[in-house]
């Protein structure tokens, strides 16, 4: 579902009314009475009809969107781009009640609308998003975010983190675990037989030698290390004004960033709309749009639906190589 009163329900419409573009079979957690509305409003050609488990989409998706009923339903109602905190416990039980249903096999993979972090934390919600949340509900594995366009992908190594802590938040160790976890996913999910990993410098010039700071020797260059003697072809530290132009994208499969905008800021110039959010790690398949809420323009019914559909084709895709190699 994601937040009620952001684009979540709009944007999963209008993937269903432009189902002809190849979109995989899916089901929403949400109320039918919202998306009704939401339709009626935006003038969206999408019936809605409800489902009792997500085994029965199948049958319904080609006449209507599958609407699976909220364990935790909306108990006030939430008016597109307008926040409302008591909204919580109804956006949290929907993601946990997907989860539920991934680990025991009734669905193939959960697609996660975009939630408010700001709200859920006002709310007592002690995680700072989705990959740690889901990282709990997993029984506390190490997850990483991969974000990925058709010919980049990049993994922040830090993720919210504001810049005056990034230095001092970043380790040997925190690179080395997302690049493993980063080159096992490549491996199990995108079937990269040898992944090639960029790892970029946090400073310009890549610290020209100390320089312009000292983080590439004392941190960076032991993870590199670290990750060939792994067997895990990585090179780097790369400056990252010259890391992702086409040419040097051909080298890697994935590139690891030190910090949050270093890894968005090339992907979303590349591709702003088909951004998906990858949760690496998890026993079970999780994306997400690379967007959040827009609780700007949720009232206006303007919403780009790309982002959704890609992530679900890559959810869709992700899980059949993992059922293929079951």
């Amino acid at each position: 579902m994601g937040d009620p009163a952001g684009i979540g329900g709009e944007i999963a419409l209008r993937v269903w009314a432009a189902r002809r573009e190849t979109a995989p079979i899916f089901c929403i957690i949400d109320d039918v009475a919202r998306l009704v509305a939401i339709a009626e409003r935006f003038g969206i050609p999408c019936p809605v009809a409800s489902i009792n488990s997500p085994d029965q989409a199948a049958a319904v998706f080609a006449r209507a969107l599958p609407v699976l009923r909220p364990e935790h339903p909306l108990t006030t109602p939430v008016a597109l781009g307008q926040p409302n905190p008591a909204a919580a416990s109804a956006v949290i039980g929907a993601i946990d009640q997907a989860v539920a249903l991934a680990k025991r096999g009734a669905a193939a993979a959960i697609v996660t609308n975009p939630i408010h972090k700001a709200g859920l934390a006002g709310a007592g919600f002690a995680f700072p998003g989705h990959t740690e949340y889901l990282g709990h509900l997993a029984g506390g594995v190490d997850t990483v975010m991969m974000l990925a366009i058709e010919g980049l992908r990049v993994v922040p190594v830090t993720v919210h983190v504001a810049m005056k802590d990034v230095a001092q938040a970043l380790t040997t160790d925190a690179i080395v675990r997302c690049g493993r976890i980063t080159a096992a996913a490549l491996k199990r999910d995108f079937g990269v037989a040898k992944p090639r990993l960029a790892v970029a410098a946090l400073n310009p010039h890549a610290g020209e030698k100390g320089i312009m700071g000292n983080e590439e020797m004392r941190i960076i260059a032991p993870a590199i290390a670290a990750l060939n003697a792994d067997g895990i072809e990585a090179n780097g530290p790369a400056p990252a004004d010259t890391l992702f132009h086409a040419a040097a994208r051909s080298r890697f499969d994935a590139a690891l960033c030190m910090y949050h905008d270093q890894a968005l800021i090339p992907l979303k110039t590349l591709d702003f709309a088909g951004g998906v959010n990858v949760t690496l790690g998890l026993p079970f398949v999780r994306t997400s749009p690379d967007h959040g809420t827009a609780f700007d323009i949720a009232s206006k019914g303007v919403a780009d639906p790309s982002s959704l559909m890609a992530s679900l084709r890559m959810a869709a895709h992700i899980a059949e190589r993992r059922g293929n190699a079951a």
